[in-house]
């Protein structure tokens, strides 16, 4: 798959899950089955924390995440590893403030969705200018998955770049529920991200269903 229009990442970002071998309470290609049966619209392979797979390990478990994505059609993004993504070559990558300059990411996989991180009006529009396709924007609940995770902030940053004119599509991130999501796509996203809400959830299936039913009556409000 390569790089898709302004469109398709907006949809893609509907209900975008990500996770790691780390996060799930069952095994994570299981996981990932249920929650594409669910509806989610994208998928990100996040291997980090304690315990998290390195190596040929971290590589194989990507390859078998990866194919499960590709036989249904959801896109297939790789965080911050761009060894790994070039390596397999993933559909994309997310990265952070702290990693690889956003420019030469771009450089790399000019055909490849890139998604970044931003945490300020002016991180928003730096990846703009610099060749993003999306913005990840958050926390804007209060969450646990991340133990370095920045204080939330609610969706006044999501509103904030929105009242700015930027157009560039916008996935909320932190804390995020089948009960909390509607109000981040009415305030400006155009979709939600999440971790615990569906790989800990007791049917991934289930909650990744009620996550988008929220993202859908949201934009049809």
């Amino acid at each position: 798959m390569s790089r898709i229009s302004e469109r398709q990442t907006r949809e893609a970002l509907a209900v975008y899950f990500i996770m790691g071998s780390t996060n799930c309470l069952q095994d994570p290609v299981k996981t990932l089955e249920e929650a594409i049966k669910g509806g989610i619209t994208l998928f990100q392979l996040r291997e980090k924390g304690p315990g998290a797979l390195t190596g040929k390990a971290k590589e194989a478990l990507a390859l078998k995440l990866q194919e499960v994505c590709r036989r249904h059609g959801v896109p297939f993004l790789v965080n911050d590893d761009i060894e790994l993504a070039a390596a397999i070559q993933a559909d994309g990558v997310h990265i952070g403030q702290e990693d690889e300059p956003l420019e030469a990411v771009r450089a790399r996989f000019p055909d490849k969705i890139i998604g970044v991180s931003a945490h300020t009006l002016e991180e928003a529009g730096q990846a703009a200018a610099d060749g993003a396709d999306y913005l990840g924007m958050g926390p804007v609940f209060p969450t646990s998955t991340k133990p370095d995770a920045k204080a939330a902030r609610g969706t006044e940053l999501i509103k904030a770049v929105r009242r700015s004119g930027l157009q560039l599509p916008i996935v909320g991130i932190g804390g995020i529920t089948p009960a909390n999501a509607r109000v981040v796509v009415e305030d400006g996203a155009d979709g939600v991200s999440v971790i615990t809400a569906i790989s800990q959830a007791s049917s991934p299936l289930q909650a990744a269903h009620e996550l988008k039913r929220a993202v859908e009556d949201a934009h049809v409000r």
